[in-house]
Formats: structure tokens, sequence, C-alpha cells
């Protein structure tokens, strides 16, 4: 492989992500605020760096992985960030799930200094990100896009470049609407199925044969049905983005009223303690459990 990769952010996405691309043979450089996963990612084989700028200088492509638009804002535009460390004609790739405006800021930040940067954040959870068959969303330029598709082969399965800067936060805003909303309905429904004395299993089995399947309810179906919550998708991450699917919907005039309901459900699940659990724990507020 020819181009250097620097990763930022080793949770439970970027860990195995970063560890997709060491085994796709790319040179990688990494840094993260937790040592553990750093210690884990070097002994894999993987050159530590001491911090974001450090990162960009050793890397042809640099790649961020982080919780939320402030926090990707302090790693590449902030003092020691990635801006001050990438050479001309290298670029940013920034995988996480953040607010498209402030993604659009950061490309014009970027691209005045020659370096482009794409938004590309994903779907598939933590099974995506460690089998490699996450589903990537991708805003930038052509050039960009085609440049970094080796990279993004390494971590996903199903690539599609969405449009221009913004465009892949606007396409995981969207992702999100419908899987919040999604897990909610099949929260209902199993709960419904218990409620009305019949087989909660069986009703789910009986469903994913007909226009209601879905990867929720295959996956989060069975969570909800062993009453198992570790996270996969945090629900404090999902409120998080659930904010911006709000934010983004007021500010472009898009209704979305059943969204609406799902959204303060995420916010009472995070109140009532559950924000560390997996966001099919929406469950929970109606089980009574």
């Amino acid at each position: 492989m020819g181009d250097r990769i620097g990763f930022i952010g080793l949770g439970i996405m970027g860990k195995p992500m970063a560890r997709n691309l060491l085994a796709a043979g790319f040179p990688l450089t990494v840094y993260s605020r937790s040592d553990g996963p750093v210690e884990a990612l070097v002994d894999a084989g993987a050159a530590r760096a001491a911090g974001p700028a450090a990162v960009a200088e050793a890397s042809d492509i640099t790649i961020t992985m982080l919780p939320d638009t402030t926090d990707v804002e302090q790693v590449l535009t902030g003092g020691g960030g990635v801006l001050e460390g990438a050479a001309p004609g290298s670029f940013v790739i920034d995988m996480s799930s953040i607010d498209p405006g402030p993604t659009r800021v950061m490309a014009d930040a970027f691209a005045a200094k020659d370096v482009a940067m794409l938004d590309a954040p994903v779907s598939g959870g933590e099974k995506g990100a460690i089998d490699a068959a996450l589903s990537i969303m991708v805003g930038g330029t052509d050039d960009a896009f085609a440049r970094a598709t080796p990279v993004f082969e390494a971590l996903g399965k199903n690539i599609v470049h969405v449009g221009p800067s913004g465009a892949g936060q606007i396409a995981k805003a969207c992702n999100q609407l419908v899987v919040a909303a999604t897990i909610e309905a099949v929260a209902e429904a199993l709960v419904l199925a218990e409620r009305a004395g019949v087989d909660a299993a069986k009703v789910r089995e009986a469903l994913l044969g007909g226009f209601a399947g879905s990867k929720i309810l295959e996956v989060h179906g069975q969570r909800m049905l062993d009453r198992a919550f570790d996270p996969g998708f945090r629900a404090r991450l999902h409120r998080k983005d659930a904010r911006i699917v709000l934010d983004t919907a007021k500010e472009v005039g898009a209704p979305v009223p059943s969204f609406e309901a799902v959204a303060r459900q995420l916010d009472e699940l995070v109140a009532s303690g559950g924000g560390e659990l997996d966001h099919s724990a929406l469950f929970t507020l109606l089980d009574g459990d």
C-alpha cells in the first residue's frame, strides 16, 4: 500500500477500524486520548504519535473517528490539530457523525492549505467495524473520493459518494433518523406482543419474513428479547445524532414529526441513566424493566 494512514480516535468503532487498516497493509500511525487502545494498536504494528498534528505530519491521509462536533473541531482545526501538521497534497477523512455546517467550514479551512477533506460517517455499529462491513457515506470532491476508495474498501462494503462536502453528514443524519425510528417501532411491537400474551420471539420470527423485516428487527429485536443492552452504539451518542437530525431538519424546513417523538424517548433514556447502554435500550422505557 502506498498511502500512509493516520488514525485519531480509537473507541468502540475506531479501534477495530484501525485494526482493519493494518490488516490491509497500510502503514498506520495512531493517537487517542485513552492509552490502552493505542498500546494495543502499537503492539499490532502501528506507530504512536504524540498528538493530532504529529499524526498528520506522519501521514498522507489522516482519519478521525470522534464523538461529537466540538471534538472534531478541536482535533482538526484547534491548537496542535491536524491542520497544523497536514502537508499540502495530503487529505483528511472525518468518519465521525457531526453537524454538516461545521464540516463545510473545516473543509474550507483545509482547502486553503491545499488539503482535501472528506466527511465519511459510517453505519453498521461495532460489528460492522469489526467485520470491515460498514456502510460509508461520503461527502467531498470526486478526486479525493477516488484516492480514498482503497481506504474505504478496507473498512466497509457499501461505499457511496453522496455529493459535495457535508453531503455525507446529511446522509448519516437520514440514517440515524431511520434507525432510531425503527428501533422504537420494533420495541413497541415486541412489547405489544408480550402484553397481548403472545410469544414475542415468534412474532419477531414472523415479521422477519415480510415487509417489516429489517437488520434492526434482526439484531436489536434479539437484544430486546434477551434484555441484553451492552453497547454496540451508545444511546447518548444517538441522542447527539438526534440533535443533529432535528437541527438540520429545522434549518432546511423538513418536517420530522415521528422522529421528534423518538428524540424525546432518547432524551428520557439518557436522563434516566441509560446513556451508556446500547440505543436498543429504548425498549426499556416501554418494558418497565
